[in-house]
C-alpha cells in the first residue's frame, strides 16, 4: 500500500466494551481474519477506512501520470503494456473501494473526502513525469515500493482487505517488471537514453523512499496498527528493505543512486543511507507537491464528466430491480 500517517481515535477506544475488546484482541493475536459482520472496535474500523480508502485513492490518482504517456509511448507494444497497467490500477481502486465499503462507508463519501482534500493519497503522485524514462522509474521504484508494502497486507487482519491484496500483488509484480524492463532498455541504449534513465532515477529516488511514510519515531500510531495486525512491518523496516533490494538493481543497470551517504554496512549486512528531506515530505502531504493541484483538478473534472454514466447505470439498475420485484 501507499502509506501516509494515520490517526486513531483514543476516545473511540475508550468507549468500546472491555470484554468485546479483549475478545477482539485475542482473535487478532491468533491471526484470525476479522470479517465485516464481526464486532470490531470503532477505532479499528476508522483506521481501516482511512487506510483502505487512501490506498484506493492512490491507485486511482496513480493512473494520471501514466495516462499522460499513453499516446506518447515509443512503440505500439509499449502503448499496449502501459494501457494494460493503467487498466490494472483502475481495477485495484475498485477492489479497494469495495473492501472499504464493507466497513460501513460509501463510495461517494470516500470520493468526496479525496476531492475536498480531507483524504490523502500517496505523495509520489504529486511529482511530474517529464520523460518516457519516468514510466520506467515509476514501475521499477514506485511499484517496487508498493509491492514491499502490499505483500504483508495479504496477511492483514481484516479479511476483505487481505483477500483483495492477493490479486493486487500479482499485478503489481508485473508492473514492477515492466518498469525495470524500460530502465534496462534505456540504460543499454544511446548515451542520451542512459542519461534520461539516470535523470529519472535522480528525481524519483527520494520520493520513493518517502512512500513508506514518516520515520518510526514520528509515527505514533504504528504500534497500534502493528498490534491490530493491520501493519506487519514498520515504516523504517520496509524502507530499509527497499534500499537493500533496489541498490543492487541500480548497479546492474549501471546507474548511480543519488545518495552521497549510501554505503554498505558489513556489520548489519544492509545499506546505510542518507537523511530524507522530511520537510518536503510533509509539504507534499499537505498538498504542496509540484503537480498536486493539477492532479486534483483532473480527478474532480473526471468525476463531474462521468456523472451521466453513473446516473445511467443507476437508472438501469433501478429498472432491473423493479422488473425482478414485479
Amino acid at each position: 500500500m501507499y502509506t501516509t500517517e494515520l490517526k486513531s481515535d483514543p476516545v473511540a477506544i475508550a468507549r468500546d466494551d472491555p470484554a468485546l475488546v479483549a475478545a477482539f484482541e485475542a482473535r487478532v493475536a491468533a491471526d484470525e481474519f476479522i470479517e465485516p459482520k464481526d464486532w470490531m472496535p470503532e477505532a479499528y474500523r476508522r483506521t481501516l477506512v482511512r487506510q483502505i480508502s487512501q490506498h484506493a485513492h492512490s491507485e486511482i490518482v496513480g493512473m494520471l501520470p501514466e495516462g499522460n504517456w499513453l499516446t506518447r509511448a515509443p512503440s505500439l507494444r509499449r502503448k499496449a503494456v502501459l494501457l494494460a497497467k493503467v487498466q490494472d490500477e483502475a481495477g485495484h481502486g475498485l477492489y479497494l473501494y469495495c473492501a472499504a465499503e464493507t466497513l460501513g462507508t460509501s463510495r461517494e463519501e470516500m470520493i468526496e473526502a479525496l476531492h475536498s482534500g480531507k483524504a490523502k493519497y500517496s505523495t509520489i503522485f504529486n511529482y511530474p513525469t517529464l520523460t518516457w524514462a519516468d514510466m520506467g522509474a515509476i514501475g521499477w521504484l514506485v511499484d517496487g515500493a508498493a509491492i514491499l508494502n502490499q505483500v504483508p497486507l495479504q496477511r492483514t487482519s481484516y479479511g476483505p482487505y487481505a483477500r483483495a491484496m492477493v490479486r493486487v500483488c500479482k499485478e503489481e509484480s508485473f508492473h514492477q517488471r515492466q518498469g525495470f524492463e524500460i530502465m534496462m532498455a534505456m540504460a543499454d541504449g544511446t548515451p542520451e537514453q542512459k542519461a534520461m534513465a539516470q535523470d529519472a532515477l535522480d528525481r524519483f529516488w527520494w520520493p520513493s523512499l518517502m512512500m513508506f511514510g514518516p520515520p518510526d519515531d514520528n509515527s505514533p500510531n504504528t504500534a497500534q496498527s502493528m498490534r491490530w495486525r493491520i501493519k506487519r512491518d514498520t515504516n523504517d523496516e520496509l524502507r530499509r528493505k527497499f534500499v537493500d533490494i533496489t541498490v543492487p538493481q541500480a548497479e546492474f543497470l549501471g546507474l548511480r543512486v543519488p545518495d552521497a551517504d549510501l554505503k554498505w554496512n558489513e556489520a548489519r549486512q544492509s545499506y546505510d543511507f542518507g537523511e530524507i528531506d522530511w520537510e518536503e515530505f510533509y509539504a507534499v502531504v499537505r498538498g504542496e507537491g509540484p503537480v498536486a493541484k493539477e492532479r486534483m483538478k483532473a480527478r474532480r473534472e473526471a468525476w463531474d464528466e462521468g456523472k451521466w454514466v453513473r446516473d445511467a447505470a443507476g437508472a438501469y439498475d433501478a429498472k432491473r430491480r423493479a422488473r425482478l420485484a414485479a
